[in-house]
């Protein structure tokens, strides 16, 4: 059997911890950013971990 390869949209967009968590970008952090108040841009600020199945198949993604 080959080896899987790394998607390479998920390897850009993605991060993996060394606990292996799965972390991403805020959404909603791009344009209408004058609608939004200070306090929640910066709830938005940094990276977000992913939750449960949908971490599970980034992993697969990435080959982790």
């Amino acid at each position: 059997m080959p080896k899987l390869k790394t998607h390479s949209g998920t390897k850009d967009r993605v991060k993996l911890t060394k606990n292996g968590k799965v972390m991403v970008r805020h959404s909603a952090r791009n344009h209408f950013m004058e609608n939004k108040s200070a306090s929640r841009k910066r709830t938005m600020d940094g990276m977000q971990e992913v939750p449960g199945k949908s971490a599970k198949n980034i992993k697969l993604n990435l080959g982790a």
